[in-house]
């Protein structure tokens, strides 16, 4: 129980409140610029900037054509959950908190990107609890915004 108290006071400080953003572009690009194709064949690389695509008014990076092409037959396959906001800070208190584009996890077919800086891995503590039960709070969370 400490561990998740010393988290969730962690998460709280680095909360990015933007009432009217649902993607997470702090850094222009949905994941921080990071190739959300790429992910789904277990690598987080940066995307380059020759390879864009503007969906849903969000930027997405790709390292490739090929990555760029395979995302615009179908984007909705992709797009990171939660906006690509932290899924673990979604869950626990349905906050919108910056991520690490090098943490994540593909869970059923969907992206999950986490927090991840100093002491604190949200993917370690996603894991160490009961991830199906946090996807469920994550949705509910993530719908009353």
């Amino acid at each position: 129980m400490k561990y998740v108290l010393f988290t969730v006071l962690s998460l709280a400080s680095v909360v990015f409140f933007a009432s009217s953003v649902n993607q997470n572009i702090q850094k222009g690009y949905v994941a921080e610029g990071y190739d959300v194709v790429a992910y789904f064949d277990g690598t987080a690389i940066e995307g380059n900037d020759r390879f864009t695509s503007l969906y849903e008014d969000a930027k997405y990076k790709f390292s490739s054509k090929e990555n760029l092409e395979t995302f615009k037959k179908n984007p909705d396959k992709y797009i990171p959950q939660y906006g690509g906001w932290c899924a673990y800070a979604m869950a626990i208190n349905g906050d919108k908190v910056s991520i690490n584009p090098e943490t994540f996890e593909i869970r059923d077919g969907k992206l999950y990107l986490f927090y991840n800086k100093a002491f604190t891995n949200t993917l370690k503590s996603w894991l160490e609890e009961n991830p199906a039960n946090l996807v469920k709070k994550a949705d509910k969370n993530w719908s009353a915004q």
